[in-house]
Order: C-alpha cells, then sequence, then structure tokens
C-alpha cells in the first residue's frame, strides 16, 4: 500500500489516485520502488512503467502524456481497427498514434503493443502484416464476411415489402460492420426492372409484432385495406377490424403474408402483411390449432401464384421434355416425372387452382397442357372462351 500526495495516473490500469488515497495493486504486481523527487516504479509479471506523480491530475507514463478521452483508449483503438482497417487495409505504429490523438487519446509505442494483446485477449483477430520494412496492423477478420454482408445488402435493396427510406437505413447499419473500405463495396444498386417498393412504412414493424403473437399464442386486432382508383387506401369492410389467430409468415414473391385462422369461416386464410394497419396484440388465446396442425406451410406457399387463393387441387400435366426445367423450378424436384414417349411427360402438382395458374400455363404456350382433373380442364376452357369473347377478333 502506496499513499501519495499528488495525483497518480497510471497508463497500464487507466486509474487515478488522489490526494491520500492508497495504491492498491493487483496480484500481478511484484514490487514498487519509490524514486524520487515524486516517480514510483512498478513492475508486474507482464510489464514495467514508470508512473509520475503530478500536479494537476496531469501524468507521465514513459512519453505517454494523458488526453481528454485517455480512459476510453482501448474503446477507441478497437473502433479504429473496426472501421479503418480490414484484411487488405492496415495502418502503421505512427498512423494509430496520429489517429489515437485526433479523437483525444495520446499513446506510445510501448504502451500500444500492451493494448493490441489486451484486444487480441479479448477476441479481437489483430494482425500484424509485414509490408518491406514497415509494419502494419490490422483487424483481419470479422463476424460477418464481406460476400455475406452483400448477400445481405442486395436482399434489403431487393424485397419489395421494405420501404425505400427503411432499405437505406438497414444498409446503412449494415455498412457498420465492415470497415470504411470495404463499406463503399456495400453502397451499390441491385439492377432489378420495373421494381416497386411498399409504401406502407409501417410493415416492418408490422412483421414484429405479428411473431411477437405468434410466439405467445395470442391473437392479433388490425384493419385491412386496398387501393382505389384515387391511389388512395381503402379500409375492406367498411373499416371494420379483423381480428384472427395468426400461426405463421411466409414470405412468397417478395411479399410477407400471414396465415391465420378465422374462428368466423373455421379455416385459415393468408393476408398481406404490407396491407395490414393498427396491429395490436389481443390477450386472447390463438384458436385452430387442429386446423393448423393438418396444415403444410412450405406445400401451401408452393401450390399458391401470387398466394391467390383457390381450391387445392392435383393437377396433372403433359408437357414437352425442355418444359421439365420450368416445372422443377416452380414446384420442386420432388415432383413425379413419368415419360409418355421420347419427347414428352407428365406430372402431377398440387396447386391452388385460380386465374392465375390457368394463365400461367397459358403463358407457357403450346408446350404443356392439362390433362386432368376434369374439373381443372373444364375451368381453362371456361377461361380461353371468356378472353376469347374479352377479345373478340375483327373481321377484315
Amino acid at each position: 500500500l502506496l499513499g501519495v500526495y499528488n495525483s497518480v495516473f497510471s497508463v497500464s490500469t487507466g486509474a487515478t489516485i488522489s490526494f491520500f488515497s492508497p495504491l492498491f495493486l493487483s496480484g500481478k504486481t511484484d514490487r514498487i520502488l519509490p524514486l524520487p523527487p515524486c516517480f514510483c516504479y512498478i513492475e508486474n509479471r507482464t510489464s514495467r512503467s514508470y508512473v509520475g506523480l503530478a500536479e494537476e491530475g496531469k501524468s507521465m507514463a514513459g512519453n505517454e502524456r494523458r488526453g481528454e478521452h485517455q480512459k476510453q483508449k482501448l474503446l477507441y483503438l478497437a473502433k479504429l481497427f473496426t472501421e479503418e482497417t480490414d484484411a487488405q487495409h492496415a495502418l502503421g505504429m505512427a498512423e494509430i498514434i496520429e489517429k489515437l490523438a485526433d479523437c483525444g487519446v495520446n499513446a506510445d509505442r510501448k504502451t500500444l503493443y500492451l493494448d493490441f494483446q489486451e484486444l487480441q485477449d479479448f477476441g479481437m483477430d489483430i494482425e500484424t502484416v509485414k509490408a518491406g520494412r514497415n509494419t502494419l496492423y490490422c483487424l483481419s477478420s470479422r463476424r460477418f464476411e464481406l460476400p455475406e454482408l452483400k448477400l445481405l445488402v442486395d436482399s434489403v435493396q431487393s424485397a419489395k415489402f421494405i420501404t425505400d427510406k427503411k432499405s437505406k437505413d438497414l444498409i446503412a447499419k449494415l455498412e457498420t460492420l465492415a470497415s470504411k473500405q470495404e463499406a463503399k463495396q456495400l453502397q451499390r444498386q441491385v439492377i432489378i426492372a420495373e421494381r416497386i417498393k411498399t409504401m406502407n412504412t409501417s410493415v416492418y414493424y408490422n412483421v414484429d409484432a405479428l411473431h411477437e403473437a405468434i410466439n405467445s399464442g395470442c391473437q392479433v386486432r388490425f384493419q385491412y385495406f386496398q387501393w382505389n382508383l384515387k391511389k388512395e387506401m381503402e379500409l375492406r369492410r367498411n373499416g371494420a377490424w379483423y381480428q384472427i389467430s395468426p400461426w405463421a409468415l411466409v414470405w412468397d414473391s417478395e411479399y410477407y403474408y400471414l396465415v391465420a385462422y378465422e374462428a368466423e369461416s373455421r379455416k385459415l386464410k393468408h393476408y398481406r402483411v404490407d396491407k395490414m394497419k393498427r396491429i395490436s396484440v389481443v390477450d386472447a388465446a390463438r384458436e385452430g390449432l387442429e386446423s393448423f396442425r393438418q396444415f403444410n406451410t412450405a406445400r401451401y406457399a408452393k401450390s399458391l401464384f401470387g398466394m391467390n387463393g383457390g381450391e387445392e387441387t392435383v393437377v396433372t400435366l403433359e408437357a414437352k421434355n425442355d418444359m421439365v426445367g420450368i416445372l422443377i423450378d416452380r414446384f420442386g424436384k420432388e415432383i413425379p416425372i413419368m415419360p409418355i414417349d421420347d419427347e414428352h411427360f407428365r406430372c402431377r402438382v398440387t396447386v391452388a387452382v385460380s386465374r392465375l395458374f390457368l394463365g400461367w400455363i397459358m403463358g407457357l404456350g403450346g408446350d404443356i397442357r392439362i390433362v386432368s382433373p376434369p374439373q381443372v380442364v373444364a375451368k381453362m376452357t371456361d377461361e380461353v372462351q371468356r378472353l376469347a369473347a374479352q377479345y373478340p377478333q375483327k373481321k377484315p
């Protein structure tokens, strides 16, 4: 125990001892020797330092003087490595000292070597790099690699259910996970034709509220809107409230959909999340557990075209061999493929039969057709006749 009359500042510990305050040494300290006129020599198992006893709280340890933010030295050093360096960009000792000084932190080489070791012990991958005669230092690895951040940025930027403003906010946050040099590579534009972002700014929080309700097993209450000819949000059911039991969120065709049980109709329905307003979690237990147990979310999403409803039906298709890739891309590799000759095959798919599905088949041209069941073939015939009447051929 050492009593001092002036302030003492230790660079290695960041501690300041005021008038007549005792200096407590850690278990690692081996000895302390007083040196006149106002210095002491501290030796421990990892470092040796001269600590000056000076007036007005100033200190001297080697050539290092106390800066305005000296107590946050390690924090500023970690921030410097995180923002300014990466595996391709390193800093020399002189640059590190200069940049720390700009932050109000004074440092010298001897103490920085110990600081680097402290950061490494904490888990930061501080690497020493030789560049000719120069020695450089950098943070060589991070939790997210640059290709992973690029993938996340592209996903955020292209997602239709996230508004432009929220996309920019999220990308700015993702950039903080990279160095400043790498962040420039994240500032890129994903070119997607005719991209239309949602105009509902609350969708980001809607998803969070729905997850909360699903995890807590509660019902939700909301209003549902559609667009009118004046391009205005128009509430459905004259503004009446919907109260349903949420069971799953599905991301399909770049939109979020809520799969929920409606007690009134006693069946599962889906709702587009960006068209839901004023969502609140209701203190009432969810219903429809038995219905959801029989529900296959992945198969349901795959069977719907743009989440347009329709009766789920097993449909047999006949197509030319070069159409197999299109069907696998849409319905997955699990669909049964049955060759019928050298150029054609048949397959069975489970779909919700809607006009959108029928239109998708028509859009593929004459290389594919619906074979069964008869009621779906009849629906396709009716749709073709409806279109023919809607677009009558003009006489020459």
